[in-house]
């Protein structure tokens, strides 16, 4: 179909840059193809995950601290591999 574009993968929000506004479980959910959102309350739980805070009984994470915690889990893959 003419104009019809592609679906958007939101994955490509932290490879292509930082969104412009706060994350949301769901957001990462989505991003890392998580089974649920209880996922990231385990997580968070556990103090395994990307910090988050609350807004109101909102749960809300920095783009940029996912970033950090994205990087950090790569660097110590990486270094479990070595």
């Amino acid at each position: 179909m003419a104009g019809r574009t592609e679906p958007h993968d939101p994955r490509e929000t932290l490879r292509a840059g930082l969104p412009d506004r706060y994350l949301t479980p769901e957001d990462l959910v989505t991003m890392f193809s998580l089974p649920s959102v209880e996922t990231v309350y385990a997580w968070r739980r556990k103090h395994i995950g990307p910090a988050a805070f609350r807004v109101g009984k909102h749960l809300r994470f920095d783009p940029t601290a996912v970033r950090t915690w994205v990087d950090n889990q790569a660097a110590l893959e990486a270094a479990n591999a070595a």
